[in-house]
């Protein structure tokens, strides 16, 4: 289904992502300081995402805004995020729930079914944008534009620190 677009999202994927992991690196990636070309747990997952569906159409990137893994189009549009591991599920949660969201608000498309998916472990999660995730994610926007328009915020010690490409900007 189609129908109006209503805003004018300026959010990216992956500032939603990092909202959950950290707000250093929220904060760092926003202000153009990007360090993951660096990091080795950045190119595994390239690598992972390269070898992975490869008959699938890839890397669906709209407005410089959002990037999709993969897409499949049929009597529902099929939104794909290839992730490595559950680990950081809640912020691959969002950050695809995000998509659907840009789809349905910018786009006017909103019948859209997202999927994380996880070839290392062969496992796929579905998920629907409802209207509670909807005013969630619009919460996170208004966090997000706080977080952004304030000073750099303190780190706070996480136990995946250390595989973090930031890692020297916060702890060295």
């Amino acid at each position: 289904m189609i129908s109006k677009p209503k805003k004018n999202l300026q959010i990216r994927g992956t500032q939603i992502n990092y909202y959950f992991i950290c707000h250093t690196k929220l904060w760092l990636f926003s202000h153009n300081i990007q360090m993951e070309q660096e990091s080795e747990l950045v190119s595994l997952g390239k690598i992972i995402h390269e070898n992975s569906y490869k008959r699938e159409n890839r890397d669906f990137a709209l407005d410089n805004i959002i990037n999709v893994d993969f897409i499949r189009k049929g009597d529902v549009l099929e939104i794909h995020e290839v992730k490595k591991s559950t680990k950081m599920e809640k912020a691959h949660l969002f950050q695809l729930l995000y998509y659907l969201y840009y789809l349905k608000h910018e786009k006017g498309i909103s019948n859209t079914r997202g999927f994380l998916d996880y070839p290392k472990i062969r496992k796929k999660e579905e998920y629907e944008l409802n209207p509670t995730n909807e005013a969630q994610l619009e919460e996170v926007f208004d966090k997000i534009k706080d977080i952004i328009d304030g000073d750099l915020p303190k780190p706070v010690k996480k136990p995946f620190c250390r595989k973090c490409a930031y890692f020297e900007l916060c702890w060295v």
